[in-house]
């Protein structure tokens, strides 16, 4: 595994490149020996910084739960990163200056009423530890660069990983909804582009039910003598494919029963 001196470099690089909005270069090409633990690690470092700084932990993001990503990717679990107090937005008016090269993804998020600990928790735990699940946009980005800009390979799971799981944003809209009181597989959206529909999907393709990924999240978290807290906002997985974004693109996200919303990256 990394030592310590080479996770807090690696995190610190991210942490400059996130304020210049300078992308820099795979770490798996510097560090070919690198694993999903030294991913982990350096997102670690990297949010550590930032609690230093005065942010504040408000929940967690779950990405790669769709089995065409995972293939792509070459893993078979999902990944994970953290959702901090200023990456949350207000349909509207999203300032575009925060990004570097920002994507959006339709999915739900989990808002906790009680907590979720242990390597055994059941989706119907996940169920009854919740207060509501309301539609939910993440921001995605790349502080790494997606494609090396030498060789145009795609950076790997571990570059991802390191980078806080791609998370940058969430904006929370529509309607709130008891999590047994809606069949969550079969929750919709359509997902509009400066009045186009580019992407529409169904909750399902989030590991068959969007629930079940939470409850992989507390085992992960488990290990590290971590869990998932009462108020925390936990995002599920996207159920459609990233849709990059550029300033002047206005979204329009459309979750049938569960409301509707807009944004615009400006």
């Amino acid at each position: 595994m990394f030592n310590t001196e080479t996770i807090r470099r690696l995190a610190a690089e991210l942490h400059e490149s996130e304020r210049s909005r300078a992308q820099v270069e795979h770490f798996s090409k510097r560090f070919p020996e690198m694993t999903i633990d030294d991913g982990y690690a350096v997102s670690r470092a990297w949010v550590s910084m930032k609690i230093a700084e005065g942010r504040k932990v408000r929940g967690h993001k779950i990405g790669l739960t769709s089995r065409a990503m995972q293939q792509s990717s070459q893993i078979d679990e999902p990944d994970y990163g953290t959702l901090l107090d200023d990456m949350f937005f207000e349909p509207g008016a999203i300032p575009t200056h925060r990004f570097i090269a920002p994507r959006v993804e339709v999915e739900l998020a989990f808002v906790l009423k009680k907590r979720l600990q242990g390597k055994e928790v059941s989706v119907e735990e996940v169920l009854d530890a919740t207060d509501y699940v309301t539609p939910a946009i993440e921001i995605i980005d790349s502080r790494i660069e997606q494609f090396d800009r030498r060789t145009k390979a795609m950076r790997k799971v571990f570059d991802t990983i390191s980078d806080n799981a791609a998370n940058a944003g969430i904006i929370l809209g529509g309607r709130r909804a008891g999590p047994r009181d809606i069949d969550l597989p079969w929750c919709g959206a359509i997902l509009r582009q400066n009045g186009a529909v580019e992407e529409t999907g169904l909750a399902a393709g989030v590991q068959g039910h969007p629930a079940v990924g939470i409850a992989w999240l507390a085992h992960k978290l488990a290990p590290w003598g971590e869990f998932l807290e009462a108020g925390q906002v936990v995002l599920a997985g996207s159920f459609t494919r990233p849709v990059v974004a550029k300033k002047g693109d206005v979204f329009d996200a459309d979750y049938g029963a569960l409301g509707r919303f807009s944004f615009e990256f400006v």
